[in-house]
């Protein structure tokens, strides 16, 4: 085996290998049959190699949101100190290594006056999450981040490391993009960054009992109708445990959450949220002016390990109906905490791209995330099937199929699905990178 360091190659039994296989998601186990700590595309290219005469199937975990399930029994490659950032100021690109962290990247970016099309949360891995499309903060004025990949390195099944590129090759680089880790191990690439050094942004929250759910749902997406395409947002609803971890003004509430992203000045971010601040009552209102830096903090994602479940659906048009029967379904009169999170879409979302990303048309996307902790699996995937089943949906998201990503009806319209088959036929006939979805 020509790994270099065979100190990172680690067994069941071994010390070190609970600690490898540790991730952010803590609610499934995985035991692969052996994990490489790869450092370079070399060891990338060495493990994949292992794995294909051994006849092995492959996962691959940066940061373990969503935890590889193809590499139970057979082989890991964790790519979590392949973590290097190199920004580009004059070319406006940032070059990601495989486990690099979307907080490393804005840093890195913001220091230019620059920033990333990053999601809400800085402890995501970067290149996990624009494989997988990347739904970000900024996403309605500048797409998905995938939308905005130059090129990336990939070792595929037959242990050859590629340059891809969209003239090099063209359906390589449209299935990797969107298609998630099923077509290979991306072990770098590069990206478009975008002259965003601050914005406008923050959250609006309600107390879901003093104000009618329903009522913040109705006015925050008549509320939508109205935003320009630089504005980006999503309303929230949680019960917050009435628990010591949590900060006393939160525990035991029920809140509902407008979320907000916007590039203008903060004197039109002052005058398009202010019939936001006109629902109700408000427990907290954070909207301000802030260092793309700061951009986390619109939606204060937690950043400690746990258990989760979570799924979501696209739809064309939100039906207000629904969408309150999720909120009461969700609420407080449920046995267990669930987050449910409905964001905006269209914009330059919507615009044809050349990635494998689906769904452009989709208007809304729905999201409910459970925590498991005391709670069985089997009742949290039966209040989502509830939930999602209440809407019209078109699809479902692959960065957001949290935990259920093995489950990959519905991730692709009926065309590209065909067409990603067809890819893995020339490119992973064996089926190494088996059902590799949501890996961030």
């Amino acid at each position: 085996m020509d790994f270099t360091d065979q100190r990172l190659v680690f067994r069941p039994g071994d010390d070190g290998y609970d600690a490898e296989i540790a991730g952010f998601q803590t609610g499934f186990a995985q035991r692969p049959a052996i994990v490489f700590g790869a450092r370079s595309s070399d060891d990338v290219v060495a493990a994949v190699s292992y794995a294909a005469r051994a006849g092995l199937p492959v996962g691959v975990q940066a940061t373990g949101h969503g935890l590889p399930g193809a590499s139970e029994g057979g082989v890991l490659i964790s790519t979590r100190r392949m973590d290097s950032v190199r920004i580009d100021a004059g070319a406006r690109t940032a070059t990601l290594g495989a486990g690099v962290r979307w907080g490393q990247v804005v840093e890195a970016a913001a220091a230019h006056g620059l920033a990333p099309l990053n999601g809400s949360a800085p402890g995501v891995g970067a290149v996990s999450y624009t494989l997988g499309g990347g739904l970000g903060i900024l996403a309605r004025e500048f797409g998905y981040a995938a939308d905005h990949v130059r090129w990336l390195d990939v070792v595929t099944a037959d242990g050859t490391a590629r340059h891809v590129t969209a003239d090099a090759e063209p359906d390589l680089f449209w299935g990797l993009l969107g298609g998630g880790a099923n077509l290979g191990v991306v072990t770098a690439l590069e990206v478009g960054l975008v002259p965003v050094a601050r914005l406008y942004g923050g959250a609006v929250e309600f107390d879901g009992r003093a104000v009618d759910p329903g009522h913040v749902l109705r006015a925050y997406e008549a509320w939508t109708r109205t935003v320009p395409d630089e504005l980006t947002s999503s309303v929230a609803a949680l019960v917050y445990p009435d628990i010591p971890q949590l900060p006393p003004h939160l525990r035991g509430r029920y809140l509902v959450t407008v979320r907000v992203a916007y590039t203008g000045s903060e004197a039109a971010g002052e005058r398009l949220v202010a019939p936001l601040r006109e629902i109700g009552p408000t427990v907290s209102d954070s909207l301000r002016e802030m260092p793309y830096a700061e951009s986390h903090t619109i939606h204060s994602d937690p950043d400690f390990p746990h258990a989760y479940y979570g799924d979501s659906v696209v739809v064309r048009e939100l039906d207000l109906a629904a969408a309150e029967e999720l909120f009461a379904l969700t609420g407080p009169a449920a046995e267990k905490m669930h987050v449910v999170q409905i964001n905006q879409l269209g914009g330059a979302l919507a615009k044809p791209a050349g990635n494998a990303v689906p769904y452009r048309d989709a208007g809304w996307l729905v999201r409910v995330l459970s925590p498991l902790e005391g709670t069985d699996l089997d009742a949290v995937r039966a209040v989502q099937a509830r939930a999602f089943g209440l809407f019209a949906a078109e699809g479902r998201l692959l960065n957001f199929a949290f935990a259920s990503g093995d489950r990959a009806d519905g991730l692709y319209d009926a065309k590209t699905r065909k067409r990603l088959a067809e890819l893995k036929g020339t490119y992973d006939p064996a089926n190494l990178f088996r059902r590799n979805y949501n890996v961030s």
